[in-house]
């Protein structure tokens, strides 16, 4: 069973990393649930344990977070969904590689809802969209630019913190930092895109592939 909890308002990072850090305690001793949350932040950065300080491009603009995440900065804000997913990866098979690689898949199977190609690329973590109507980029490719990121951390083989999808984020936030440290590319948002999606779009279409998606608890 995986409790869905979805939050109004924004909720402040450090309350959401006690949450998360609780729940996944509890979830280990096999006193709660899995858990989904899907909520939004006010404007941050994260620093995940790649982090390097070079990326950190405006350190006043927004507070800045250390977080035990894997990855390296990245922006939470509002108009940004994000899905911490508390789930019991040592019951889906110790594959941690495997359970990254069905969370990436969930927010590919999300965008599809909305016609959106999402894709993956060699060396740049995170949801790819190709943007036909820019400019080539500096290689003669076609542009691409980030829509999802993926950071998750594991304590006793329950993970926590998660996924983010920019749904309609004032995108010039991400100017502060180089997002997880990839150059070279944009970002977009699914209203950037062109579509007129809303947060409650995005959360129906979550819960729509997530059981398609990411494998269920296997039976010791």
């Amino acid at each position: 069973m995986v409790d869905w909890i979805t939050t109004s308002g924004l909720t402040d990072y450090s309350d959401a990393v006690t949450f998360m850090e609780a729940r996944a305690d509890a979830i280990h001793r096999g006193q709660a649930n899995e858990c989904i949350w899907l909520i939004e932040h006010p404007p941050l950065y994260t620093a995940g344990t790649s982090a390097k300080f070079i990326d950190l491009v405006d350190p006043d603009r927004f507070p800045v977070f250390t977080s035990k995440r894997g990855g390296k900065y990245t922006y939470h804000g509002p108009g940004q969904r994000v899905a911490y997913v508390m789930l019991d990866v040592g019951k889906r098979g110790h594959d941690v590689r495997q359970f990254v690689h069905e969370l990436e898949h969930w927010v590919i199977a999300t965008l599809a809802e909305f016609n959106v190609k999402g894709e993956l690329r060699n060396g740049r973590v995170g949801v790819w969209v190709q943007r036909n109507a820019k400019p080539l980029d500096a290689f003669g490719q076609i542009a691409e630019d980030k829509i999802a990121a993926l950071g998750i951390r594991l304590r006793k083989w329950v993970s926590f913190h998660g996924l983010s999808i920019n749904v309609e984020p004032d995108l010039d936030h991400f100017s502060g930092i180089v997002p997880c440290g990839i150059t070279g590319h944009g970002v977009t948002s699914l209203v950037d895109l062109g579509l007129p999606i809303t947060m409650e779009n995005v959360d129906e279409a979550l819960r729509k592939t997530f059981a398609s998606s990411v494998t269920s608890c296997r039976k010791p």
